[in-house]
């Protein structure tokens, strides 16, 4: 017989039940919020998508040309293309190298950078920023490694025993070499920094109570805590090397390499006609990633908890003692690499032609003229300063909206908004082009947007959007609740509370997203490729129309590169300092 107590105990748990299925039954204010979200959001995002998804079943082709024919033909071809396996294999192993490599490197010198006494570590986590927007990366090492005009080879070539440079940019070494060195690591500490500088000293300093030296507190307590961001990032490389494209089109086509992303463009704009079916069926393969990613990201946030900056916040960093100055000299190498790239892409552009010292002028300015004078170049810059402004404001805005609504509401539906931001990471720009493309020419009322500056700037305000929802997102899970019941306590309502509390808590990670969504708009070529005109074309589609054009015209591409490179740089300067000035500082 049940004890009086526990029976008592029963009415209220069914009255509980009761009440949630009345709620379920009757949605609240946030279902309907939860719901536009998902219906606008989803629109520019997923519409696209399932629109080339479903037209992959278009046998024709034409593909838009003629009566449509529906069947299976085009995932069969796709599937049986030889290419295929060969340029997933290309695609894992570039990333595991890339990622066994800039991974490790990033977060020491992120916990160096953010968690210890480390000598000028303010300039040193600059020079990241530096490093991240300099313009250097492809083109200085086509200068500097093409078989043919490459000045390291020119400059072998002049000793007595050297008849041929050594070396070859266009190789498989060469493409593992510069996507190594291409900023990976760069933008993985830029990421790392802020968020090992939201822990509390506290739960450091009570490991080495206990007799733990730095390294083991480091192993044991801090990576730990850092598993969610670490583990974001393992998932957001592997995403990107999927969309990775301008490296490996330029370097591995002359010799036939091909990953998945190039395959796909290949498909769809090199073949005649286009084999837009096969590519969105390509295309398909990164779905399964987002099959995997999702459910181990929320098991990862919701396995344990993350909070490490609360209403007891207590700043602090390590004393590196004897190691201090090892640590310096450590992270300031990883800086010549970039210093080096830099002179040699400075240098090419005035050069009459590179890598030959043997004709007379050696230096010319032609190439600048010929850029300055050039009306594509003056359209190109307009037009990327309107996008690069333009993502750099409002998106973080937005991604910031969309975090603390996934993490810190319980509003229904979270699931499947979250599922919407992954799945539009997964499907390469080119094709996310093409949808978006599609829509603005089919959809009643959007064809006034095709080709225009508006439909540019929808795309890279919200491209940036799996990377960014998800930093945020590892950031909120850092700050803890009572931060937020001070606020409401105090009579501040949902926005003020998250204008004056939680914006200013994520500064760091908001003005980086922001510098992040300026970069990628200002560089962005596959996304908008077929969606800009003659009229708003960008300088990041100038370079590669003049890296691929039949006309060497490698020298003016440097000097847009350097432009272009130029204005990222004063931009990071500025955003560095506007993150430092709002950002959590430990004395």
């Amino acid at each position: 017989m049940d004890r009086p107590e526990t029976a008592a105990a029963d009415k209220p748990s069914a009255a509980a039940r009761v009440r949630t299925l009345r709620r379920w039954r009757m949605p609240d204010r946030g279902t309907f919020v939860m719901a536009a979200i998902i219906l606008t959001i989803g629109f520019y995002l997923i519409y696209p998508v399932a629109l080339i998804l479903g037209l992959s079943f278009n046998t024709n082709p034409h593909f838009f040309i003629g009566e449509r024919s529906w069947g299976l033909e085009n995932w069969r071809v796709a599937f049986a293309e030889p290419k295929i396996p060969v340029a997933l294999w290309n695609t894992v192993w570039l990333w595991g190298i890339s990622v066994l490599v800039s991974i490790p490197l990033s977060v020491t010198v992120a916990w160096l950078l953010a968690r210890s006494r480390l000598p000028g570590s303010r300039v040193l986590e600059l020079f990241y920023w530096i490093s991240y927007v300099t313009p250097g990366g492809l083109i200085a090492w086509i200068y500097l490694l093409d078989p043919q005009i490459g000045i390291a080879n020119k400059l072998l070539e002049l000793l007595p025993f050297i008849d041929r440079g050594p070396f070859n940019v266009y190789s498989i070494p060469g493409i593992i070499f510069v996507n190594v060195v291409g900023g990976a690591s760069a933008t993985s500490v830029m990421i790392l920094t802020p968020i090992f500088r939201n822990m509390d000293s506290a739960l450091e300093e009570a490991a080495r109570m206990a007799g733990a030296g730095s390294l083991r507190t480091m192993m044991r307590v801090t990576l730990p805590i850092m598993v969610s961001p670490i583990a974001l990032l393992f998932a957001l490389q592997l995403l990107r090397m999927f969309q990775s494209f301008e490296r490996e089109l330029i370097l591995g086509t002359p010799i036939g390499f091909f990953v998945y992303s190039t395959l796909i463009f290949h498909q769809v704009r090199l073949y005649d006609p286009p084999q837009y079916g096969q590519a969105v069926a390509l295309a398909s393969l990164t779905l399964v990633l987002i099959a995997f990613i999702i459910p181990l990201q929320r098991w990862i946030l919701t396995r344990r908890r993350y909070t490490t900056v609360s209403g007891s916040f207590r700043p602090g960093l390590v004393d590196l003692g004897r190691w201090k100055w090892p640590a310096f000299a450590f992270v300031i190498s990883d800086h010549v690499i970039t210093v080096f790239t830099l002179l040699v892409l400075i240098a090419g552009s005035f050069m009459t032609r590179i890598g030959y010292f043997n004709i007379d002028p050696v230096f010319t300015l032609l190439h600048w003229k010929f850029v300055l004078a050039d009306p594509l170049f003056l359209t190109g810059l307009r037009t990327t300063l309107i996008l690069a402004m333009a993502s750099g404001i409002l998106s973080p805005l937005l991604f910031a909206l969309i975090a603390y609504t996934l993490v810190r509401t319980r509003w229904r539906f979270r699931i499947v908004l979250d599922g919407i931001i992954w799945t539009s990471g997964a499907i390469p720009g080119m094709l996310t082009g093409l949808g978006l493309l599609l829509m603005f020419l089919w959809t009643p009322g959007l064809s006034f947007l095709f080709g225009s500056i508006g439909a540019l700037i929808i795309v890279v305000v919200l491209q940036g959007n799996t990377t960014g929802v998800n930093l945020i997102k590892g950031n909120i899970v850092q700050i803890g609740y009572d931060m937020e019941d001070a606020s409401r306590v105090s009579g501040a309502g949902w926005l003020r509370t998250f204008f004056t509390i939680w914006l200013r808590l994520m500064a760091p990670v908001l003005v980086l997203i922001g510098l992040f969504n300026f970069n990628i708009a200002a560089n962005t070529t596959a996304s908008i490729i077929l969606l800009a005109s003659r009229e708003t074309t960008t300088l990041s589609l100038v370079i590669l129309e003049w890296l691929l054009g039949i006309v060497d015209r490698r020298g003016p591409a440097g000097v847009v590169q350097i432009i272009l490179g130029s204005i990222t740089f004063f931009t990071a300067l500025g955003a560095r300092q506007l993150a430092l000035r709002l950002g959590l500082r430990h004395q």
